[in-house]
């Protein structure tokens, strides 16, 4: 039995001087329904091909959450079995968590997009409405739209005229990109929180144009009733000339100094890779391509706009050091100074132009990532056709809950790891990715894998039902149904979701608020 712990303890070392890794092994339906503050979703489902990446050091204390249902027990179990030695259960979960009086909250990121509101309402961060973009186009007003979201949201929907650069690239390429100070620059996202940390990270970086965020981003447009566009393809310049880079340098180095933010070298970086006593992340901010082309050794790849607007994707350890990387350090100086305003111990590693990361080699190869073995037998469509003809296979199904409803093979159980049974017969699982099925065949016993999954059983012709209501929307544990519809024309769910990030700050508790530190930009 794992060591547990009481709601009003786990209060206590959450917010003390010390390291500590409050995870979530809900799905991801469950945490979105309502969880603890700083708990970081690490679904059962997938424990341990998270734990490596987001837990570096196997001595860093760590509180489970689950549902009071015994999943956290098994989730400790999985822990300790590939090297984790300091786990507790918070006794009771999530509902007792509640019941001792502290908020359980809904969506995800929400310490990011806490943050967020907080920035907007302290610095009091300008904004515009739609119908006031509107009428800018409408009059010819001089501004430029930029779009802070990833280039892959941007392509789904922008609004049009929108031109894609990520929040991390703004006060990197806005010399270039603007080059009148009486151009207006408007920054959106498809909410809130982008749209305020583009804003104001631009202003923060001394730009002397007329910055604004957009209101409620792309959600606000809609619910203006105007039109998005699909498929746009107007990025940010991919090369800048010398002049602009050092614009930005020098206002990098401006911002570093005003911020307090650490720059540290490469021989500081080798130094705490040996500290047994503290957990390190590298993570590094600039976009994808940048990040292959070559790395510091063993840095994570970051975008900064997302590293700040998601950050419990990447840091799951409550006062870990965090160093920052980009090749020029401004990239990294931004989403680093907005680290150190949300509580985190965060530095950059100083760097020079041209991708040479100073003082040491570079590492070229994938991201930075967790294998499963996967060496469980399979069958083929084929087989398992003639299997199932004969009653001798039990199908379980573990791709998302929303996917097994839209088509699956006729006769197979939804399932996920923490609510897998008892079967009888062969065992055969269906799964998109083979890591999924390997850890879920561990609770099972014996099982085998259809090679190429469902994809395979589509292209082969085969017969495929669909159940609109199965799994039941209480079952389906792994989908948060609070943040769907908000991008499909919805506009009760548009409304429930920005609703819902601007009253986050109304949730939290004084202790909540004093892990963030707002510098104001004078």
């Amino acid at each position: 039995m794992a060591e547990t712990i009481g709601a009003e303890d786990a209060k206590i070392l959450i917010h003390g001087d010390h390291e500590i890794a409050l995870l979530d092994v809900r799905e991801h339906g469950q945490y979105g329904n309502g969880h603890p503050f700083f708990a970081v979703p690490m679904p059962y489902s997938r424990l341990e091909l998270r734990a490596p990446v987001l837990l570096p050091r196997k001595t860093v204390p760590i509180i489970l959450v689950d549902d009071g249902d015994g999943v956290g027990e098994r989730a400790a179990k999985a822990l300790a079995d590939i090297g984790y030695t300091d786990i507790r259960v918070l006794d009771g979960g999530a509902p007792a968590w509640a019941a001792a009086g502290f908020e359980l909250f809904e969506g995800v990121n929400v310490p990011s997009k806490t943050f967020g509101e907080l920035v907007e309402h302290d610095l009091q961060t300008p904004s515009i409405t739609a119908a006031e973009l509107s009428a800018m186009a409408d009059a010819g007003d001089d501004f430029i739209l930029l779009d802070g979201r990833t280039p892959e949201e941007y392509q789904r929907f922008n609004i049009p005229g929108g031109i894609s650069c990520p929040n991390a690239e703004l006060p990197y390429r806005i010399d270039h990109m603007v080059a009148e100070p009486k151009t207006t620059v408007v920054i959106n996202c498809a909410g809130r929180t982008r749209s305020i940390i583009g804003a104001q990270g631009l202003i923060n970086f001394g730009l002397a144009n007329r910055v604004v965020a957009l209101e409620n981003g792309t959600q606000g447009w809609c619910l203006a009733g105007f039109k998005l566009e699909h498929g746009a393809d107007r990025f940010h310049p991919t090369e800048l000339p010398a002049a602009a880079v050092e614009q930005a340098r020098a206002r990098a180095t401006d911002v570093a100094e005003r911020f307090a933010v650490p720059i540290i070298t490469r021989q500081t970086l080798d130094g705490w890779r040996e500290d047994a006593e503290r957990s390190l992340y590298i993570l590094d901010v600039r976009g994808r391509q940048e990040f292959l082309s070559g790395h510091v050794p063993g840095a994570g790849h970051a975008p900064g706009g997302q590293l700040v607007q998601a950050t419990d994707q990447w840091v799951a350890v409550r006062g870990a050091r965090i160093v920052v990387t980009d090749d020029t350090e401004v990239r990294a100086i931004v989403a680093a100074h907005w680290l150190r305003q949300m509580g985190h111990d965060a530095h950059v590693l100083q760097g020079v132009l041209q991708g040479v990361i100073a003082s040491g080699p570079l590492e070229v190869g994938p991201e930075t990532g967790v294998t499963i073995e996967t060496s469980l037998p399979t069958v083929t469509v084929t087989e398992l056709k003639v299997m199932i003809a004969s009653g001798e296979a039990t199908v379980l199904d573990l791709r998302p809950g929303m996917d097994f409803r839209a088509g699956h093979i006729p006769g197979a159980v939804w399932s996920l790891r923490p609510r897998i049974g008892d079967h009888t017969g062969t065992i055969v699982l269906v799964a998109d990715e083979p890591e999924i099925a390997a850890l879920a065949a561990a609770e099972i016993g014996e099982a085998a894998l259809l090679d190429g999954g469902f994809q395979a059983w589509r292209s082969a012709g085969m017969e495929i039902e669909a159940t609109p209501d199965s799994p039941s929307d209480g079952d389906c544990i792994d989908h948060l149904f609070f943040t769907s519809g908000r991008h499909d024309g919805i506009e009760a769910a548009m409304h429930a979701y920005l609703n819902w990030e601007i009253g986050l700050v109304d949730q939290i508790d004084s202790q909540e608020r004093a892990a963030f530190h707002i510098v104001a930009p004078d």
